[in-house]
């Protein structure tokens, strides 16, 4: 089955084809780890991390890399108001991010192989730098280094912005040693009281950008076959990128594919602080089972704003608990032998991550869990369910862990004691008490349905 990716760089749906076909290479732009992440920071590695199953599942390799940036201005703030180093913040901040992943399913083939951290990659920081300067594209003036954005023609090519736009929109500072106001900083000096490293131009610290793009080139080589990352990335973080890289390598280019992700809103509104409205990914984990958290991040098209609210993820839980009602109608049909394909969650997600399309399909599969009669057929469609949870991370625990663990909206228990006292008074011949407790359940979203086995009770 083709893939098929939206590139952000020819505004075109193209048909993904490596460079290498053994050796597939992504980066991804990682966390800043400052504080900790919110959720609109888990939309790219939740949609991405599908991606990332997709490739292993049809190219057997991928290399795929999600920095740690763990110096940066917010962590030198940050460690400062605190009064410790920079290394007890990025790990405090680290060891949260990887627990706030983990917990909405970027693990396994969703999860990055490399993770490279910028301070570990301080020489090669420099190596880059000093290409740059030798090849004319960069230069050095008190204590910085900068990239000449003049000597790059492609430079804006990815955000279609002109040069004055760029300056605008970057509010870069005007410094009196920059040639161009646009030119960007590759390293910068550091006081006494500031983390830093010996180079050429005194003791310093790499500049954001270029941190990118030396870890690419260190993990992935000189030309990536996909980039990816939010779309307030695209300038000027990947703009900067693409030119230092290009222009370092020789004109060789960055990366064949670039990948965009849309922000996440609140109830219509930017997430922002002075808002008061960003959503730390911590706190709705008390709020709502992670795997609701996770749905809802793949249920827009990873192109386009999602827009997060109470509601929606309270729908999000509900559809969890059908979902995981049908397999719990299931639970004594054995499926582990059972070898089947889900081409349609399949055929979604190679037409450009299409997310709510697998998702949809995902329904349509446990409606045909409920259809399902005789064994074999029972059978098939569990593992067809199953399996097309899987390529999204979706019910990957038991329904019984799913509805006894407090993550589902329906009250199991009282369901349950219903249930049994249902019995109870049929056995009592006493029909208007078992009638009773029948409407009860419907108003709590359940149906009950006779068996020879006896009775069971699913989600409406």
């Amino acid at each position: 089955m083709d893939l098929h990716l939206y590139n952000t760089l020819t505004r075109q749906l193209e048909r993904f084809t490596p460079a290498r076909p053994d050796r597939v290479t992504m980066y991804v732009c990682g966390p800043t780890v400052y504080n900790y992440a919110h959720i609109g920071n888990a939309r790219p590695y939740t949609v991405f991390g599908v991606l990332a199953k997709l490739l292993r599942d049809q190219f057997g390799h991928l290399d795929y890399a999600r920095n740690i940036t763990d110096v940066d201005d917010k962590i030198n703030a940050a460690a400062a108001e605190r009064g410790v180093g920079i290394d007890v913040v990025t790990a405090q901040y680290t060891e949260a991010f990887h627990e706030d992943m983990a917990a909405v399913g970027v693990v396994g083939e969703f999860a990055p192989n490399l993770e490279p951290r910028a301070t570990a990659h301080i020489p090669g920081i420099v190596r880059m730098c000093e290409r740059l300067i030798a090849s004319g594209h960069a230069y050095a003036a008190e204590g910085h280094v900068l990239f000449n954005v003049d000597t790059y023609e492609g430079y804006g090519r990815l955000s279609r912005r002109t040069v004055k736009e760029m300056i605008a929109g970057a509010r870069v500072d005007v410094a009196p040693y920059k040639r161009n106001p646009a030119d960007f900083v590759l390293w910068k000096p550091s006081t006494a009281d500031l983390p830093g490293w010996e180079s050429p131009w005194g003791r310093g610290r790499p500049g954001w950008h270029i941190e990118c793009s030396v870890m690419a080139e260190e993990h992935l080589g000189q030309t990536i076959d996909i980039h990816a990352g939010g779309a307030d990335l695209k300038f000027p973080h990947h703009e900067n990128e693409i030119a230092q890289s290009v222009c370092a390598h020789g004109g060789a280019e960055f990366a064949r594919l670039w990948m965009h992700n849309g922000f996440v809103t609140i109830e219509g509104r930017k997430m922002s602080k002075s808002l008061g409205n960003v959503l730390l990914i911590k706190n709705l984990r008390e709020q709502a089972p992670a795997e609701a958290l996770r749905y809802l991040l793949l249920n827009a098209h990873y192109r386009q704003p999602l827009d997060w609210s109470d509601s929606a993820l309270k729908q999000a839980k509900t559809t969890l608990d059908r979902l995981y009602g049908g397999l719990r109608d299931l639970e004594d049909v054995d499926a582990s032998g059972v070898s089947v394909e889900a081409d349609s969650v399949k055929a979604a997600l190679a037409d450009d991550l299409g997310t709510p399309q697998a998702l949809a399909a995902l329904s349509e599969l446990s409606r045909d869990v409920q259809k399902a009669e005789g064994p074999a057929a029972r059978a098939s469609a569990k593992a067809r369910l199953l399996a097309a949870g899987s390529w999204l991370g979706l019910l990957q625990q038991s329904p019984q862990d799913w509805f006894q663990s407090g993550n589902a909206s329906i009250d199991v228990a009282r369901i349950e004691a219903l249930m049994a006292e249902r019995q109870q008074v049929r056995e009592r011949r006493d029909f208007a008490r078992a009638d009773a407790i029948r409407n009860e359940l419907t108003e709590l979203g359940v149906v009950i349905e006779d068996t020879p086995q006896g009775a069971r009770w699913k989600l409406l």
